[in-house]
């Protein structure tokens, strides 16, 4: 769904958990829907604006009247989050011509907010992306739910098992990290909460097709390549 343009939805349409290699912002021009992310579950309408980041994941519930969605580049200086913006259709118009100046306008008519769920699927969400370390066992004793219950139910409204969550937000961090990290790759794994530097490695290959060697190998030549 990250190509730049309009993307169209059947009524009841869902897609399923997929990712997205680099960033993007989703503009809701038309209908609603639910995504279900590393943002959390978020009730998108019309003017709810959507900013992903590089290798992030989600999955999607159209409504009863579908939904239209402009994909957009993102702007310089925006980051990864969620609100509105109260003209839709002027980015839409701009978009038409210019994606690049839709998403300015985009950057420049957002505020922050827009509609969550807060069941506790969205919570643990919400925990283990801020904490992927966070013991499961524990938070479902501290939320008084059974912990044999918690991965059915979690898989159910995000499409993938907490455990797997938590390792994708740990290896999301760990990528985030790698561009400006100086120490070894193994103090690296260490720092990130990983078993070794093997298991970082599996889980960035995994995530994006190529080890953290080559990530931090493109990193150092576009440091290279910046102004003098």
């Amino acid at each position: 769904m990250s190509g730049i343009g309009i993307g169209r939805h059947a009524a009841g349409e869902s897609l399923p958990r997929h990712r997205h290699a680099f960033g993007y912002v989703a503009l809701v021009i038309g209908g609603e829907y639910e995504e279900a992310g590393d943002q959390g579950r978020l009730a998108a309408s019309v003017g709810t604006v959507v900013v992903h980041g590089d290798w992030t994941a989600h999955q999607d519930r159209f409504g009863a009247r579908g939904a239209q969605v402009l994909n957009l580049p993102v702007a310089k200086g925006f980051t990864r989050g969620a609100g509105h913006i109260a003209d839709p259709d002027t980015a839409a118009r701009l978009a038409e011509h210019d994606p690049q100046a839709a998403a300015d306008y985009v950057r420049d008519h957002f505020r922050i907010g827009t509609a969550r769920r807060d069941d506790w699927p969205d919570l643990l969400a919400a925990a283990l992306a801020a904490d992927p370390d966070i013991l499961l066992a524990d938070w479902a004793d501290h939320m008084g739910l059974n912990p044999a219950s918690i991965s059915r139910g979690f898989a159910r409204a995000y499409g993938v098992s907490p455990k797997r969550f938590r390792l994708e937000a740990r290896t999301r961090q760990a990528l985030t990290a790698l561009d400006a990290w100086q120490g070894s790759l193994a103090d690296l794994a260490a720092d990130q909460g990983f078993a070794d530097q093997a298991h970082m490695a599996r889980s960035i290959a995994a995530m994006t097709g190529a080890p953290p060697i080559l990530h931090r190998a493109k990193s150092v030549q576009a440091g290279c390549a910046g102004p003098r």
